[in-house]
């Protein structure tokens, strides 16, 4: 896989600022994933390097950026508006790059400030992989964050593990699935919110390389949207 390191400019309300990408551009490629990390983890964890790589082997350009706070050295996320901002950025990027159709995926977090962004008018994808979609903080509930996913028009996919904290209890997830204008659901057997299945050894590379196939397989059937 031939990476290229990329920056990509970013408009945020104190200034203008830069984040830094990887972009694996494919020659004739059948289509092309944005890719984000989730809160806890840049755009060189293993399981993303693994997703990517199995995309490109299928013939997909993927690009891979960071959110402002990773790129400042911090932690803990920043600002919903800046990673609203950096998901506009990244379309802006691959607009300049000839690409004009792209899906936005996202693991956990990156997933979802795509659909904030697109809910909000500042992206405009073909559609939206959530890997993980974290509908409320593990035993929260109460704590729903659903609210804009109503208003998406374009497809939808959510990629979720079985055993997923974040997305129980099952019912309300599939409530929330339901008010969704075009989604649908693949789901993991047995899998945890990182797609890890206990007692089945397998590397976070490993695991994202897996989940290349139904992501892949989204991205064809949307492409052109």
């Amino acid at each position: 896989m031939t990476v290229r390191e990329v920056r990509i400019p970013v408009a945020l309300t104190k200034g203008d600022a830069e984040v830094s990408g990887l972009w694996s551009g494919v020659d004739a490629a059948d289509a092309t994933v944005a890719l984000a990390h989730g809160a806890g983890a840049g755009m060189t964890h293993p399981f993303l390097e693994g997703l990517a790589a199995a995309l490109v082997d299928d013939g997909f350009s993927v690009l891979r950026f960071v959110f402002p706070y990773v790129e400042s050295g911090r932690r803990m996320p920043g600002p919903a508006a800046h990673a609203v901002a950096t998901w506009a950025g990244v379309q802006a990027w691959l607009a300049a790059e000839g690409v004009e159709s792209f899906v936005a995926a996202g693991k956990s977090y990156g997933g979802r400030m795509a659909s904030l962004a697109t809910a909000a008018g500042s992206l405009t994808p073909a559609g939206l992989v959530y890997l993980g979609y974290p509908l409320h903080p593990p035993g929260r509930p109460d704590k729903p964050r659903a609210e804009h996913l109503p208003s998406i028009v374009v497809p939808q996919l959510f990629i979720e593990g079985e055993n997923d904290p974040f997305i129980d209890p099952r019912a309300q997830f599939d409530e929330v699935v339901a008010t969704c204008r075009d989604a649908r659901v693949e789901w993991i057997a047995a899998a945890n919110h990182s797609f890890e299945v206990k007692g089945k050894r397998q590397s976070a590379q490993e695991i994202g390389a897996r989940l290349a196939e139904p992501v892949g397989a989204f991205t064809r059937a949307v492409r052109g949207h």
